[in-house]
């Protein structure tokens, strides 16, 4: 098959490979792969941090067909993956918190994923999509999870002020669902153009854009910097929560003025990294998974994440999309391969 091997870090080879073998007794699936999404991750994975370890096909956000299974039922399905494989062993996985498993694997991290024509993943982990849902949706519903994941866990109310900072696809996608659940008061903090223009797009209201004058309930951090952090804390209102969901772009400090504001207003601060998904059903503590209630609104038509897709590749072209979210060469949300 074809895929995307990372040699090394900057060392990023498209040949042609063996195909992945599934382990079919032990409940692996082989998925041919029909569509793709970049995360942000896999740009420093690629290019300047690495990964764990070479050789790597990268890619964690995929939807795709299933090809080969023991049981014949899945075969020709269409699903959505949960890429992070946890290790059923530890105490967070006994309670069914796979996402902060202490000893996981994962798919276009710690071993190959989606930037190929095929790849082998744990039955478990598959949730299956209906045919009124796109490959291209069902491949962004990972990081749409990661944004409902911060949401539920944060638990913002209809009436509250809501600030997201960062409008790349998490802090879109968070915004999307914010406004889906009706929450009218969302104030977005964008530093690019066609960010801005976008938020509008989704329904935020233009007057509410780099507003810093209103005290905030809930403010969600998407960036992963010192100066955003900062910004989430002396903006949010005493009593108010903050969600970290950006990924550190370096190590964190806080000054001393900053840290009594934490205490003296008494926020509450948060973090969260993935979503839920409870591997073996619909329910999870007595609700859907982050990924069921995501599918219950891709299904239903309330929420349509392709209108974030701003590139869009065959794969033996996705180089040029990720040169563009390395480069910045131009602007962009959601880069995207899809395959026959």
């Amino acid at each position: 098959m074809k895929a995307y091997v990372l040699k090394d870090i900057n060392k990023l080879v498209f040949s042609e490979v063996e195909k992945p073998q599934a382990d079919i007794e032990n409940n692996e699936v082989l998925v041919k792969v029909k569509a793709a999404g970049v995360c942000g991750s896999d740009i420093p994975r690629i290019f300047t941090k690495g990964t764990y370890n070479y050789p790597l096909i990268p890619g964690h956000e995929f939807s795709g067909k299933v090809v080969e299974a023991k049981d014949d039922e899945l075969l020709g399905k269409r699903v959505g993956v949960f890429p992070l494989i946890p290790c059923m062993k530890c105490p967070q996985c006994k309670k069914r918190q796979y996402e902060m498993c202490s000893d996981y694997s994962y798919i276009g991290s710690r071993q190959d994923g989606a930037f190929a024509e095929y790849v082998k993943v744990p039955e478990a982990n598959l949730i299956k999509i209906p045919d009124n849902v796109s490959f291209e949706a069902a491949a962004m519903m990972e990081p749409m999870a990661v944004a409902v994941h911060a949401i539920r866990s944060i638990k913002p109310k209809k009436d509250e002020t809501v600030a997201v900072c960062g409008m790349g696809p998490i802090g879109m996608m968070v915004t999307m669902f914010l406004l889906e659940m009706g929450i009218e008061d969302v104030i977005v903090f964008a530093n690019k153009e066609h960010q801005r223009k976008k938020a509008i797009e989704l329904g935020v209201n233009p007057k509410n854009l780099g507003l810093k004058d209103r005290p905030i309930d809930v403010f969600f951090e998407c960036v992963g910097t010192n100066e955003t952090i900062n910004w989430a804390i002396n903006l949010t209102a005493p009593g108010g929560r903050v969600m970290l969901v950006g990924n550190p772009a370096s190590d964190m400090e806080l000054d001393q003025n900053t840290y009594w504001k934490i205490l003296r207003k008494q926020l509450t601060l948060k973090g969260t990294w993935n979503s839920s998904f409870a591997m073996d059903g619909f329910m999870q503590f007595g609700s859907p998974d982050d990924w069921h209630y995501v599918l219950e609104r891709l299904a239903n038509g309330r929420i349509d994440p392709t209108r974030l897709i701003t590139h869009k590749y065959p794969l033996n072209e996705l180089r040029e999309g990720l040169n563009v979210m390395k480069d910045k060469s131009e602007d962009y949300i959601k880069v995207m391969t899809t395959l026959d």
